[in-house]
């Protein structure tokens, strides 16, 4: 098998349909995630696998098939725990890779600050960097950017839209004001 050879699975969610696109190694390694493509309006995840893996073939492997039904138990409102172990970090830059790091770290029911994870990861002034980071975030669910807001407690941008990132939010237990804001209870510490 060459080295660029990719399989996806599509898999149906409340949200609408989410695309999971790994990366066949050659040698029996384990396959490793490459990328999670959220529902969005005027997106076919479908035709985005097409238009970014080509030769993506839709395909099955016990590793992947697991991680993905653990998406699904997400999706469905279950309390699921992901490892990185199954994602390709290789194809993110180091800063990128550190922000995943850190954000993957963020527990279920707890947000935090664009500034306040670039503080945390040393940077106290790359609030803006690591908003970009995350805005690329390749493995969306696993890698929990939706737990990330801004410092006011408003939701800021994520992939799968706001009306998503909030319902992901609220599946795991985070309130809001009646302006939309994430109460400051559930900011991490």
């Amino acid at each position: 098998m060459s080295e660029n050879a990719f399989s996806h699975r599509l898999l149906s969610s409340p949200f609408g349909t989410v695309g999971v696109v790994w990366r066949q190694d050659p040698g029996g390694r384990s396959p490793g995630i490459v990328r999670i493509i959220l529902p969005r309006e005027g997106l076919d995840v479908k035709a985005e696998i097409a238009k970014s893996f080509p030769v993506s073939q839709p395909g099955s492997h016990s590793r992947i098939d697991s991680v993905i039904a653990l998406i699904e138990g997400y999706l469905g409102g279950e309390a699921v725990e992901f490892s990185l172990d199954c994602l390709d970090l290789g194809l993110c830059g180091d800063f990128q890779r550190k922000v995943l790091r850190r954000e993957f770290r963020i527990p279920r029911g707890r947000v935090m600050s664009y500034g306040g994870l670039a503080a945390r990861l040393g940077h106290p002034r790359a609030a803006r960097a690591v908003g970009t980071a995350l805005a690329r975030n390749p493995f969306p669910l696993i890698v929990p950017c939706h737990r990330t807001i801004q410092a006011d407690g408003s939701l800021g941008g994520f992939g799968g839209g706001l009306k998503m990132k909030r319902a992901l939010l609220e599946m795991e237990g985070v309130a809001f004001d009646r302006a939309g804001r994430v109460l400051k209870s559930f900011f991490s510490k």
